[in-house]
This record gives C-alpha cells, sequence and structure tokens, in this order.
C-alpha cells in the first residue's frame, strides 16, 4: 500500500511525539538572583508593629529615593500574621490548612493589595515566615489541601524551635508534607509575594529542600531566604544552596561587637557565593531604630564605623537591606547607601577573601568578576585605636598580579603608609595600571592616605580622590 506524502508527514510526527520524551519548562530558583539583592526589611526599625499606613508610606519613599539605586525589595517581617510571644496569639485564626491570616488590626486589606502597590510603584514585595505547621493546625488537626491527610499526620512535635512556641516542624517523610508545603507557597504567589525569608529554616535541611521544590515546581519567581544565622552545619552546604540567601551572622545591630560578627561570618564563608546563592550578613542598622518603642533611638554607629560597616558588605558581596526607618534616614547614610562605587562594588557578585592579617589590621580583595586584574582592596583596622600601618604590594594582595600594580611615574614604589582609624577602614579601587581611586574617609584630623616610602606621594594624574559624602 502506498502511503500518501500528507499522511506519511503526519505519521512521523506523531512517531516524533511517541518517542521523544516530554520537555517540561522548570523554574530555577538561583536564576532569580544573578547579582545580591538589594532592598528594605522592616524589624529593625518596626519590629512587629509595621502597619498598613506606614507599608504605603515606606514604598513610595523607596520606591522615589531608593529604587533608582537598585534597592526593589520590600520586606514585612515578623509581625504581619503573628507575634514571637505565644499569649499574643489568641484570637488569630489559621487557615483552613495551617497558614495563619493577615492581622485584620494591622492589614485591614490584607497583603495582596500591598504587593500590588509594590508592584505599581516598581517594587518587589516580600514576607516574612516560620518553618513548620502552626500548632494550633496541629491541635484542630486541620486537613492538607488536595490530599486525604491531616495537620497531625505530617507534624514532627519533637522538632521545635528554641525561641518561638507558635510551630512544630514538618516530618518530610510523611504523606502529604510537600503538598502543605505546596499550599504555602502557591497561596503566597497567589497575593504576588516575590520574596520569602524563613526563620528558623537553616538547622533544617529536608525542610530547605521543600519549600525550594514548592517554588520550582509551581513555577514560581520567588526569592528564597534562609535564617537564622548561627546554626549552620558544613555539610548542609548543598541543602542551603537550593536558596537564594543564606543568614551567615547573628543578629546584627549598631554595636562594634556586630561589626567583628561580620568579620567572622565572612571568614568562615568566604568563597562559597556564587550568582544565584549569596550569604547574607544581615540588615544595615543605619538611621532610626526601633521606632515604635521605648528603645527608639538614631543608630549608635559613628560615621567611621559606618564606613567600614558597608565596606564591609560591599567586598563580601553580602545582599543589602536597610534595617533603617526610610522615613527619616539621615543625610550620611543615605550618602553610604547610595555610594556609586560601594553598590558597583557589592554588585559585582564576587565575595572578598582575606590577602592580609597582622596586628588586627585586615586586608581583603574582591576581585572584578570579568576582569581579575581590576577589583576592589578594603584595609580594615580591627584594633580599639588609631593605626599607622606599612604595606607592600604583596600585602595588597598583588602577589599573582603584580605586574597590574605598575605605578607610571613612581615604579620603585613597593610599600605604602595608611594611616587608619580605630575600627575604620579604606576602600580602594585598582585597575590594569594604577590604583584608580581611593576612598577617603576623612573625620577631622584622622584620614586614609596612601604614599610611597621615600615619602614622595603619588601624582595626582596617578588616581582619582573619591569621598562618601
Amino acid at each position: 500500500m502506498k502511503i500518501k506524502p500528507k499522511m506519511l508527514l503526519v505519521m512521523l510526527n506523531l512517531m516524533i511525539k511517541v518517542i521523544s520524551p516530554p520537555v517540561y519548562s522548570q523554574t530555577c530558583i538561583q536564576d532569580f538572583t544573578t547579582n545580591p539583592p538589594l532592598g528594605f526589611n522592616s524589624f529593625d526599625s518596626y519590629r512587629t508593629n509595621l502597619t498598613e499606613e506606614k507599608a504605603y508610606a515606606l514604598m513610595d519613599v523607596m520606591a522615589e529615593k531608593y529604587l533608582p539605586f537598585g534597592y526593589e525589595y520590600f520586606v514585612m517581617d515578623a509581625g504581619w500574621y503573628n507575634t514571637m510571644r505565644p499569649e499574643k496569639h489568641q484570637g488569630l485564626e489559621p487557615e483552613s490548612f495551617g497558614l495563619w491570616v493577615v492581622r485584620q488590626d494591622y492589614f485591614p486589606h490584607g497583603i495582596k493589595v500591598l504587593a500590588e502597590y509594590a508592584h505599581k510603584k516598581g517594587l518587589k514585595f516580600g514576607v516574612w515566615l516560620m518553618r513548620g505547621i502552626p500548632r494550633e493546625a496541629v491541635k484542630r488537626n486541620l486537613p492538607i489541601p488536595g490530599t486525604p491527610f491531616f495537620s497531625r499526620d505530617i507534624a514532627d512535635t519533637s522538632s521545635i524551635c528554641g525561641w518561638s512556641q507558635s510551630n512544630y516542624g514538618v516530618d518530610m517523610t510523611k504523606p502529604g508534607a510537600q503538598n502543605y508545603y505546596n499550599a504555602i507557597i502557591d497561596t503566597l504567589a497567589s497575593w504576588g509575594i516575590d520574596f520569602i525569608k524563613v526563620d528558623d529554616m537553616v538547622p533544617n535541611p529536608y525542610e530547605i529542600i521543600a519549600i525550594a521544590k514548592s517554588i520550582e515546581q509551581g513555577s514560581h519567581t520567588m526569592i528564597y531566604s534562609l535564617s537564622p544565622g548561627d546554626v549552620h552545619h558544613p555539610t548542609h552546604l548543598p541543602y542551603y544552596k537550593r536558596a537564594n540567601m543564606l543568614r551567615i551572622t547573628r543578629d546584627i545591630w549598631d554595636n562594634p561587637l556586630s561589626i567583628e560578627k561580620g568579620f567572622s561570618a565572612w571568614d568562615k564563608f568566604q568563597g562559597i557565593s556564587g550568582p544565584g546563592f549569596w550569604p547574607d550578613m544581615d540588615m544595615i542598622p543605619f538611621g532610626r531604630l526601633d521606632v515604635v518603642n521605648q528603645q527608639a533611638r538614631q543608630s549608635l554607629f559613628s560615621q567611621d564605623q559606618k564606613k567600614t560597616f558597608i565596606a564591609q558588605r560591599a567586598l563580601a558581596a553580602s545582599p543589602l537591606f536597610i534595617g533603617g526607618d526610610l522615613l527619616t534616614m539621615d543625610d550620611f547614610s543615605y550618602s553610604l547607601l547610595t555610594n556609586r562605587e560601594m553598590l558597583a562594588c557589592n554588585q559585582n557578585g564576587v565575595m572578598g577573601v582575606n590577602v592580609y592579617r597582622a596586628g588586627n589590621i585586615d586586608v581583603w580583595l574582591t576581585p572584578h568578576k570579568m576582569d581579575p586584574c581590576m577589583g576592589w582592596i578594603g584595609i580594615f583596622n580591627r584594633s580599639k585605636s588609631n593605626r599607622k600601618v606599612t604595606l607592600t604590594k604583596q600585602d595588597l594582595g598583588f602577589v599573582v598580579f603584580e605586574a597590574s600594580y605598575n605605578l607610571k611615574e613612581n615604579k620603585n614604589a613597593t610599600r605604602f603608609i595608611f594611616y587608619i582609624k580605630h575600627r575604620g577602614s579604606a576602600l580602594l579601587m585598582r585597575n590594569v595600571t594604577y590604583i584608580e581611586s581611593i576612598q577617603e574617609f576623612r573625620s577631622g584630623h584622622v584620614y586614609v592616605e596612601i604614599c610611597a616610602v621615600p615619602g614622595c606621594y603619588l601624582p595626582c594624574t596617578n588616581y582619582r580622590s573619591h569621598r562618601f559624602k
């Protein structure tokens, strides 16, 4: 029997469809954050007391003054659906499957309208969550959507958070467990949520994977951030990398100890970042903090400490989330947060490495991602007194790229002198032929300076001086 050409074509197409494996469109979380995310988180300034009215006002300011510099994620921390203290849970009802309902006293119009408003402003919207399933849902044995299972079937009552009594963990070996997390993420996505910060998640690798699966299998574009930052396990790194952000510090506040926490975490985690996955040094406590509490205050950081703090996060490629009140941010803090060179270093997306440490002086080197002969150098005085230090080219990280530091008018220069205030810093940018720019951090008579060993200062033609104004 002869087969007509048209019928032959139909049969061939059918055979191709039968023998060819299906192609699925799979969302990959790491595709969402090719650079460290930038944004605002409400906790440092509003704790658990952010209201709908304040959220609108904050988003207006953020869109006008911060979005042009890349700060796009507006994140509501704890308080939008419950509080840390069990006695305040009274009167709050979980959704039919276990997600706490929105607090009507703070957000009478719900979360979806806030997310829509953020999107109209060009912002993205995020919320904070606690790992697991509410104890109230387990007590009432609420059903798991789309399954014959109930909350008690999936709850792990031995898995509890040490600082919150609201939830139990979820046993991911149980049928219905993944469905529960799918229901949570699908609901948040239907509200327009672009970012989730999940607390008490770091010590629980299987639940980390569960939420990653819920985001990807649901084809949701949603940034996934893990907290807290003091319970890591070295064998769990592959699990952490299924998220976009990993807190690597304990809570950071406006004190010198928090700066040291940053250095310690940077030491421990240097080298593990990369496109799609960013070690997170916590929020930036600049401006007014705890604005609705008796502890309301301006950040206790000095100007030098703020410069050190922001230079640290720029060189470490940490996500930058402002914690202070955007409505009343002081001019100096704003100038640091929007400094173009600092942001360029941060958005370069390469976590710097420690190349020198002696006598409480650190040198950290962050190469440019496209050209390792370019990059940024941070020199930090971690002591309690002003220091004058002499550093060689090798100390500054020019061992491999020695030829790249070939001063046109000072070819014999091999050592450089820096005057750095206690807990101060110097941020340098280098290119293929010379140090191109110096961030001079001046404060009265104390200053950062670079000069050649014989005592002659480098000619102005060899560098441009910039300041954080």
